[in-house]
């Protein structure tokens, strides 16, 4: 009995040891993936606190902590050092739920729940103190480890009270925690308000609790705790960039800063993450920035798919592919642009619902500093824009149009849709083939966004032979950010074989001049420009064109339900007036597999 007496009284000790273990808090202050390298971590952390302890963790890697203590006094230690910046910022209080073996203090018992001093075991039987044993004794049954209840839940007051004690820095921390997470969008005041409560039910609901929005002290523990854990895990840290005058936060353990490339600073993954990041930094205005959003969109890593919003001082670009997903924002303010680009795998896409909204509320800039044109050396190509080092998508080809309607619907050339998986107006806005007509050769398209252009086409019938006319058209295809005006002759008002819907003109044009307007001297539309002949049984002198006549086109279009604005103006334009009018009514159509 005795015996039994002795086994009982270890197996109470040992049943108290998980309850000892759920009180204790640790400073999880650093994590090293060798044994050597954490063992010189914690010798240089333990000449400045007596309680340092070192862990093997569960993924393999070896924690070094400060502690054990009482969760509340563990957090308020947490606050005190990080505000000293004796340790490091992203340190986070820790349960000892992944600690294992121990490695420091050098010495001492594995168990990370034993640095307490064990209660003293009852004296053994004096039977076996004096070696009396008149008998083998019989094994006894240990019974089994007594469980404890689980604690009551704290109720709505006790988390209200609890929450009441918090310091300013504990809720400010709270706050940041949520906005990290997305759920809040306010400043980081303190302050509990509506958007906060709203916040915090927000994250209950995510997490499965009731939406009382009010946390308990088990949820704000999870709350940071996970905040910290993340932030650890991507290695966010402020990065000031002087060359492009841009403040950010980076997930510095995803990338690393690869190259200047004008007007991108490069930061390409790491460790096989997948994350590419680009700073956006140069001169320029509006006029800058709609270069940019054009030539953006050309690139393999900004997939076509996806949302656009372009205005005068800022667009953002949101591509997604099977493979990759890419987010683009750019500003223009005070004769400078700047922003960013993020790219990551679609695999990635929970990851990047943490890491995004970092970059988003941390992304500014810094006075007129921008990165200079000529910070490292570049090859004509690039400086005009094809941008070394990144993969450029071309179209098969392009041709011209023209808006017949305030809608932005345009009229082409049927060549300029032939065998195309998708049709692009102006760079960036994607067409559905309205309908065609292979006899007069013309195409009508509908842009999938409503566009507002400038300008719309009115039409002046067939004009008259001798008249001078001007053909609007991307003659170089995309290589120019505008359309040229070619100067010519209209001929005559019918085909060479007398067809009654075209019209000869004397002017030299280029495949990419197809589809283009020609106007009269007042800027009205008196023909389409179509592609020569590509049967190849006759060869024309050089400088013999035709088009679609402008009462054949605006008879088509009435056809299809389009009213076909008629000019009636009379008065001849000036050179300038012929050119406004060219650029605000041509756009460039182009061809994609």
């Amino acid at each position: 009995m005795r015996v039994l007496g002795f086994l009982l009284g270890l197996c109470a000790l040992l049943a108290t040891m998980p309850a000892m273990a759920q009180d204790k808090s640790w400073l999880q202050i650093e994590a090293q993936p060798n044994l050597n390298t954490a063992m010189d971590r914690a010798r240089a952390y333990a000449a400045l606190f007596p309680d340092v302890e070192g862990y093997r963790l569960r993924n393999g890697w070896y924690g070094i902590a400060l502690g054990p203590s009482t969760p509340d006094e563990a957090a308020a230690r947490l606050l005190d050092l990080r505000r000293q910046n004796l340790i490091p910022s992203d340190s986070y209080l820790a349960n000892g739920a992944s600690y294992t073996e121990r490695f420091w203090p050098v010495g001492l018992d594995s168990t990370p729940f034993a640095t307490e001093p064990a209660a003293e075991a009852p004296p053994p039987p004096e039977d076996i103190q004096t070696g009396a044993i008149d008998a083998p004794l019989e094994p006894a049954t240990v019974p089994e480890p007594a469980t404890l209840p689980e604690p009551p839940p704290e109720t709505l007051a006790e988390s209200r009270a609890a929450e009441a004690a918090l310091t300013a820095i504990e809720r400010e921390f709270l706050q940041e925690a949520l906005q990290w997470y997305g759920y809040y969008k306010g400043g980081l005041d303190g302050s509990f308000g509506r958007g906060t409560r709203a916040s915090f039910a927000a994250w209950q609901a995510a997490n499965g609790f009731e939406e009382t929005g009010v946390l308990s002290s088990s949820q704000r523990q999870q709350l940071t705790e996970s905040y910290v854990s993340d932030k650890a895990e991507f290695g966010f840290e402020t990065v000031t960039e002087t060359e492009s005058g841009i403040e950010i936060t980076l997930p510095l353990a995803l990338i690393q800063f690869d190259r200047y490339e004008p007007p991108f600073v490069q930061y390409t993954e790491k460790a096989g993450s997948g994350l590419k990041v680009m700073l956006i930094s140069e001169p320029g205005g509006s006029p800058a920035l709609k270069g940019l959003y054009d030539i953006l969109q050309t690139l393999e890593i900004v997939p076509a798919e996806g949302e656009r919003a372009s205005g005068e001082d800022s667009f953002s670009i949101r591509g997604r592919n099977d493979l990759i997903e890419t987010l683009v924002y750019a500003k223009a303010s005070g004769g400078n642009i700047k922003g960013y680009l993020v790219s990551w795998n679609v695999s990635d896409a929970d990851r990047m619902t943490r890491i995004l909204p970092v970059l988003q509320s941390s992304f500014r800039s810094l006075g007129d500093q921008v990165l200079d044109p000529g910070l490292v050396p570049l090859s004509e190509a690039v400086r005009r824009g094809l941008l070394a080092g990144l993969d450029v998508r071309h179209p098969k080809f392009s041709r011209s149009g023209f808006f017949v309607s305030a809608q932005g619907m345009v009229l082409t050339t049927s060549q300029a849709v032939q065998g195309c998986g998708r049709v692009v107006l102006a760079r960036s806005t994607e067409a559905t083939v309205t309908f065609t007509d292979a006899a007069l050769g013309i195409a009508l398209l509908t842009p999938n966004i409503a566009l507002a252009p400038r300008a719309v086409a009115s039409f002046a019938g067939s004009g008259s032979p001798g008249a001078r006319v001007s053909l609007s058209g991307y003659s170089y295809e995309d290589k120019l950010p505008a359309p040229v005006i070619t100067l010519g002759v209209l001929e005559e008002a019918l085909g060479l074989n007398g067809e009654p819907n075209l019209t000869r003109l004397s002017l030299t044009a280029l495949p990419g001049d197809s589809g283009g307007p020609v106007l009269d001297v007042t800027g009205a539309v008196v023909g389409l420009l179509l592609p020569p002949d590509a049967s190849g049984a006759k060869q024309l002198p050089q400088g013999v064109a035709f088009a679609a006549s402008g009462a054949a086109l605006a008879a088509a279009l009435t056809a299809q339900g389009v009213t076909a604005t008629q000019s009636v103006g009379t008065v001849p334009a000036t050179p300038d007036a012929i050119a406004t009018i060219a650029r605000d009514l041509t756009v460039l159509v182009s061809c994609w597999e």
